[in-house]
């Protein structure tokens, strides 16, 4: 069983990141992306009381009805900072809340998901890599990097081709953060309080060129 360098410690803030085995694509339609959002949203409540695959099967008013009654109870298992869907990766900023919240929650994500996908493309087998890569985030300037790198992913990697399509782009938090989208995913309390305005955490994420100068701050990233 492999080992883990890193501890993951309650308290601490993570980068989390894991790959599809031999980089093959997972998310191969929005239909892919839609359920790994909403995977990710269900498994980050402390105790859901079904798995995620008999959950989706459950009539509508069902289904509503049970996330009513867990965002009432508002018990999570990790609290999510950040996070970006990309081809054939994840990447998530995560707060350890639980005792082994995080790992939990990655098993959980990764085995529901692995599981869709293999029944949809009618393969078997592991999706992700074995074991997901964690790095502590050790200061408020790493972490404000390390949020712009998430976020920038989609960006960077030539999915999208302007900054103006971020904004509107479901599948990082990003839209979250500027209030283009309206989601309970997302805590974006920490983040946003080390800028003075939206208008500041906007311009910071654009600002290119500062990014690649700043890109010691995060360079586990680029390992």
């Amino acid at each position: 069983m492999p080992y883990r360098k890193t501890p993951l410690v309650v308290g601490e803030v993570y980068h989390v990141f894991n790959r599809s085995v031999a980089h093959q694509p997972i998310f191969l339609t929005n239909g892919y992306y839609q359920r790994a959002y909403e995977v990710i949203s269900y498994y980050g409540n402390l105790n859901p009381p079904i798995r995620f695959s008999h959950f989706s099967r459950l009539p509508y008013s069902i289904k509503n009805q049970m996330l009513e009654s867990l965002n009432k109870e508002n018990k999570k298992l990790v609290k999510i900072l950040a996070f970006a869907l990309m081809p054939n990766h994840v990447h998530f900023l995560i707060k350890e809340i639980e005792e082994n919240g995080i790992t939990t929650f990655m098993r959980k994500f990764q085995n529901s998901f692995a599981r869709y996908f293999n029944t949809k493309t009618e393969r078997s087998g592991s999706l992700f890599q074995s074991m997901f890569k964690a790095t502590r985030i050790l200061t408020e300037e790493q972490l404000i990097h390390t949020t712009r790198y998430i976020h920038l992913n989609p960006l960077t990697s030539y999915i999208l081709k302007n900054f103006k399509q971020l904004e509107n782009y479901s599948w990082t938090s990003y839209p979250i953060y500027i209030g283009k989208s309206q989601s309970n995913l997302v805590d974006k309390v920490v983040i946003l309080s080390l800028f003075s305005s939206i208008n500041k955490f906007i311009q910071f994420t654009k600002d290119q060129v500062d990014y690649q100068r700043q890109l010691d701050k995060i360079k586990h990233l680029i390992k």
